[in-house]
């Protein structure tokens, strides 16, 4: 295990750091990398593999609510203006995290009074069988155990406005075929080490009474913001995307509007030593919540901007800028939902123009029925690399996103892709929730790389035709999920997702490892247990 020193300093540099805060609210942190042999950008090593699915049906508002509960419409004493999304995979996880529990509220009677302790702890083991997976370089079964286990404790009201939090994370994997990585190995890490500047009512009160408060956070942080599709801290991979840097709130969720700031740098996710953040890369952001029409429409305007230094030449030079705009809510007298949602790119790219773009539609219907059964329509247009050969490049960059809303198997990021999908969702009983979809994806681009094809573990060049000659057809998916409330601190999860592969993966498979399957099947069983209720 790591010296104690090395776990102490972090929660003693976050409360040294709190005094300045305010005057580097704009200045927090994240991470990022380009191969410079290929000159292809790509995600640094505290991104790396970031794209995954997530355990999306704890991720309500509350926390026992299933994940095809539909939002509640505001009745005329509303005392909050959130609502929540109805869109499939699309929810931030909580802050403090979803396994975390205030003691007072707790049932143990020793703990009444202990309203100012946050306490988690969280453990998850979860069996993966993976045969053919295209994202690997060789098509062969996998049969995976991965093991996390999470800890969490935080304090609040009373030393306020001073608050503080830690949460530990040891994530194991074995049985695997492949070699050990950073997606699945960070043995005994802080993932979060932060202090905060919490006053509850500096911006007065809204119309419905809430307090509108002011939170300035320093240190080691974990997060996701808007839909998670730049932002995630990756709740389904085994290990959690971090970074260091500052945090400035205004407002809450449930206040009519909210605004939230960072600028922060990605924490590099090591195996076997230590993390440490990186350097040479700045993640700067703002995302504000307008909710004044919730019971309608609520919209987030957003930018999002990396930075990232040559080091002298060692890798490439970026400045990605990224504004965004997402609405969602519901259609008035009707139970449609919408989540729309539009980002465009622009900067210098390794020497090149960037200009990228993206946009979101998904379209919902819930069905007057106890089982609340809700059948989505999802369109996705990411753009690629037009032609490898000019001074453009319109690969879109996902920064820190995941991938649970493209691919449950893992296969998919937001980049160079078109991807319609049907899913449908439903709750048979107050423990049960089953959700499941078919997908078909398409490069935007023939001539720009599918990025996971053959890229996990052992990076590949042969992701990409620059002729266009390999097709466009990635291939369509099949897949279902259930969650079950095994008892009140045990919950499990059985999932399937069958993927057939489209020619653009069967054409560039037989270039480089000279065979190619027909399909491949992605099988799991997770087991999550929680200490308190």
């Amino acid at each position: 295990m790591k010296p104690v020193w090395r776990i102490v300093l972090p929660l003693l540099a976050a409360a040294h750091l709190l005094p300045i805060a305010a005057a580097q609210a704009n200045e927090h942190a994240i991470s990022y990398n380009d191969n410079p042999t290929s000159g292809q950008s790509t995600l640094l090593i505290a991104q790396a593999g970031a794209a995954g699915q997530d355990t999306d049906k704890w991720a309500t508002k509350p926390k026992d609510q299933p994940a095809a509960q539909p939002a509640q419409p505001q009745a005329p004493g509303k005392t909050t203006y959130f609502q929540r999304a109805r869109s499939y995979s699309t929810h931030p996880e909580s802050d403090p995290p979803r396994y975390v529990r205030n003691l007072a509220k707790t049932d143990i009677e020793a703990f009444k009074n202990l309203d100012w302790l946050d306490v988690g702890l969280d453990y998850r083991m979860r069996y993966e069988l993976r045969d053919g997976d295209i994202r690997r370089n060789r098509l062969i079964t996998d049969n995976n155990f991965l093991l996390r286990t999470r800890a969490y404790i935080g304090v609040r009201n009373i030393v306020d406005p001073f608050r503080f939090a830690v949460e530990f994370e040891d994530a194991r994997a074995y049985n695997s075929r492949f070699p050990k990585d950073n997606r699945d190995w960070n043995e005994f890490e802080l993932i979060q080490t932060y202090g905060e500047l919490y006053f509850k009512d500096a911006l007065g009160k809204d119309d419905l009474g809430n307090n509108r408060p002011i939170r300035i956070r320093g240190g080691r942080m974990a997060w996701e913001a808007v839909d998670r599709r730049l932002l995630g801290n990756n709740q389904w991979r085994n290990t959690t995307n971090n970074f260091e840097g500052f945090r400035v709130t205004f407002g809450q969720d449930a206040n009519d509007w909210e605004l939230d700031t960072w600028g922060m740098q990605p924490v590099i996710r090591e195996i076997d030593k230590f993390d440490e953040r990186n350097k040479s890369q700045w993640f700067y952001g703002a995302v504000g919540h307008w909710r004044k029409w919730s019971d309608v429409i609520t919209i987030q305007p957003y930018y999002m901007g990396l930075m990232q230094d040559d080091k002298d030449g060692q890798q490439a030079s970026r400045e990605i800028h990224s504004p965004g705009i997402r609405a969602y809510g519901v259609l008035p007298k009707t139970n449609i939902d919408f989540d729309l949602g539009a980002i465009y790119q622009f900067g210098r790219d390794n020497g090149q123009t960037k200009s990228a773009w993206s946009y979101l539609v998904e379209l919902g219907y819930t069905f007057k029925h106890d089982w609340k059964p809700r059948l989505s329509a999802f369109y996705g247009f990411v753009s690629g690399d037009r032609n490898p050969n000019d001074n453009v490049n319109n690969r879109f960059e996902r920064f820190f996103g995941f991938a649970r809303p493209w691919s449950p198997d893992d296969n998919l990021i937001m980049e160079n892709v078109k991807a319609p999908k049907i899913v449908f969702e439903f709750s048979p009983h107050k423990d049960v929730s089953i959700d499941g979809g078919y997908s078909w994806f398409w490069l935007a681009s023939d001539t720009d790389r599918f990025n996971n094809l053959m890229n996990v573990s052992t990076p590949t060049t042969l992701n990409r035709d620059p002729t266009g000659q390999s097709g466009d057809f990635l291939g369509q998916s099949i897949n279902a999920r259930i969650n079950y409330k095994l008892a009140p601190l045990v919950d499990t999860t059985v999932g399937y997702s069958h993927w057939m592969n489209g020619s653009f993966v069967k054409n560039r498979q037989i270039a480089a490892l000279g065979e190619s399957n027909e399909s491949s099947n992605f099988f799991y069983v997770e087991v999550s247990i929680r200490a308190f209720k």
